[in-house]
This record gives structure tokens, sequence and C-alpha cells, in this order.
């Protein structure tokens, strides 16, 4: 692909991505993406071929990344600390967290992952499940390891509340603000911790 296709494309995805977290799948049109992107329709039709497609990349464009960095987490705490439920849920919770801080649009995107949560859109949650269902099952299956004693359907609830609660924390619609002062890699890091003791807490939960 050549630099100008591939900055094409970026700008496409990253337009399509702001006015997702704006207004929504269902409230954005072809029309505002391209306006945005300032290309015209030919373009998106080029690279994506439908509206539901952009939607996907948008996600495949950083969920690629950020399941990799889980599972390549996940391998080393299994290395380094066999069993160790806290640095199970630090390889879980710490890459999602850091995109709110990532100046490459990351903070867009967690918005865009809200919107998925609260949108009822099946064949997003199709694609979501389909390409990234395994990297959950990969942390059931270390989680289970590590508390051998969980019934695996009070395993999958817990893990659902904890990827509630990270998603609800990416979002930053939470009370407890970044004080001034404190920078916001700082107090990301405070989120992840305070979350991984939640988390840890209720998966040991009786």
């Amino acid at each position: 692909m050549t630099t100008s296709h591939f900055n094409t494309k970026e700008r496409i995805l990253g337009a399509a991505e702001e006015l997702f977290a704006q207004h929504g799948f269902a409230g954005t049109s072809l029309r505002q993406v391209t306006s945005r992107a300032d290309v015209n329709i030919a373009a998106v039709n080029y690279h994506f071929g439908s509206k539901e497609n952009l939607v996907n990349e948008v996600f495949r464009r950083r969920m690629d990344e950020m399941s990799e960095r889980r599972l390549a987490l996940l391998r080393k705490a299994q290395e380094d600390k066999p069993g160790d439920l806290e640095a199970i849920l630090s390889a879980f919770i710490e890459p999602p967290l850091a995109l709110t801080i990532d100046r490459h649009g990351g903070s867009a995107f967690v918005r865009v992952l809200a919107r998925a949560f609260a949108e009822k859109n099946d064949r997003l949650r199709k694609f979501l499940s389909d390409n990234y269902g395994h990297v959950l099952r990969e942390f059931a299956k270390a989680i289970g390891q590590a508390l051998p004693g969980l019934a695996k359907e009070d395993l999958y609830w817990r893990l659902d509340f904890t990827a509630g609660a990270l998603t609800y924390a990416m979002a930053d619609f939470g009370l407890i603000k970044r004080p001034a002062g404190v920078s916001e890699k700082a107090h990301c890091e405070k989120a992840a911790q305070a979350l991984i003791r939640f988390a840890a807490a209720g998966l040991r939960a009786g």
C-alpha cells in the first residue's frame, strides 16, 4: 500500500473514530465521515466497502494491538509468577487503561468502546466476540487455574463484572477525577492498581 493510500485510510479511520465517539454508530453517516476526513465517498468504498466494515476496522485498529499486549503480559505473568491472581489481572486491566492517555486518539476510542456496550448492535458484538473472545477465554482459563475452587459459572460472572468496571473506569464516568498536580500517567496507574485490588477481592469472595 502506498503512503498516500495509507494516509487516506488512516484519516478516514481517525475521522470515523471521533464521530462514532461523539454521535454513536447509528448517528454517524458516511457523509459526515467523508467531510471530516476530507475525502470522497469513493475512498471510503475503496478502503472499507461499507459502513459496517468501517466500524469493524475502527475497532480492529486498536483492539488487535491491545489484545496482543494483554496476551503477552499474561504469558509473562504465568512464566514469572505462576498462579498469581494480581499479576493476571494486571495483564487484563493495564493495557486498556493505558489507552485513556494515548495521545494518538486513544481517548476517543475509549468512548467508542463505551458506545459498543451502550448501543444494541448485534453485528458489532458478534464481530468483537468472534475476533477477541479468545482473549477473554485465555484470561478466564488463567484465573481458573489461580482459583481452582471457584466454580466456572461464578468465574465468568465475576470476570464479566470486572470487564464492566474496567470499561467504566476507562470512560472516566466515575466520581474520582484526576487531582491537580497529578499527571495523567500517575492517575491511570493508581486507577489500575485500585481496580486490580477490587477485582482480586471480588474473584476471591466466598
